[in-house]
């Protein structure tokens, strides 16, 4: 009997390895999952206390907030937003300058005589008309030929976006009449004639403003006549980035 039992005590003693295993894979487990536990930051319980901690030594904790996933997630998005906006400005600046050779061409024997010109600029595109083709002196009224010039620019205009300024300038000679008694009437009713006809002509009235200069923007001196007939004109801006739908 004592051998047997000496038997049975030895096979007890080989399976306690097992049990012992068994802990230390249960130990290990819990080690790792405390260990990511304290890998995850929250961020607004780490926001709040950095800020607590920054005002209780006299500063902010802002400073301090670490690098956040939605901070890291963003970087991508501003990349997109941005590459779009290149894009949208690229598509804008083709179509503009598709227009202004639409209008180069439509208004050519004008351009060739110098009573028209049609610019690119930074603001977009300039046409600048000589007042000569459009009014007669000191009047607001169109000219049978304007009639005929400015329904052909309105053609171009009426299916594009870009909203339109229509300025009316003038030379520094004074004029004082029933209609207007100063240049900045002049300009503004001469500005606002050009406006109703492109509305008349399906321009939507929505992209359209027009504006009186007055003899404040001068193309040229004053002093002569050539410079005084340059000055007094309307100017049709397309404005670039401004697409109106």
């Amino acid at each position: 009997m004592p051998r047997r039992k000496r038997y049975q005590e030895d096979d007890e003693n080989h399976e306690r390895w097992l049990i012992s295993y068994a802990d230390f894979i249960t130990l290990l487990f819990a080690f790792f999952v405390v260990m990511y536990a304290v890998s995850v930051v929250n961020v607004g319980k780490y926001t709040v206390l950095s800020e607590a901690l920054g005002d209780a030594f006299g500063g902010r904790g802002a400073a301090t907030r670490p690098n956040t996933q939605v901070e890291l997630e963003a970087l991508p998005l501003s990349n997109i937003i941005a590459h779009k906006r290149a894009e949208a400005a690229k598509r804008d600046r083709e179509r503009l300058d598709l227009l202004a050779r639409k209008l180069d061409s439509v208004l050519e024997p004008l351009v060739r005589s110098g009573k028209v010109r049609v610019t690119r600029n930074a603001r977009g595109i300039t046409i600048d008309i000589n007042a000569s083709i459009l009014f007669m002196e000191g009047d607001a009224g169109l000219t049978g030929r304007a009639r005929e010039t400015l329904q052909a620019v309105a053609q171009l205009l009426k299916d594009d976006p870009h909203a339109i300024e229509v300025e009316g300038h003038t030379d520094d000679a004074p004029i004082a009449n029933a209609a207007f008694p100063s240049n900045w009437e002049l300009s503004a009713v001469r500005a606002s004639t050009v406006v109703r006809l492109f509305v008349d002509n399906g321009v939507a009235e929505r992209r359209l403003a027009a504006v009186g200069r007055g003899a404040n923007r001068p193309l040229a001196s004053n002093d002569d006549a050539l410079g005084r007939a340059r000055n007094r004109r309307v100017a049709v801006t397309i404005l670039a980035g401004s697409t109106i739908e």
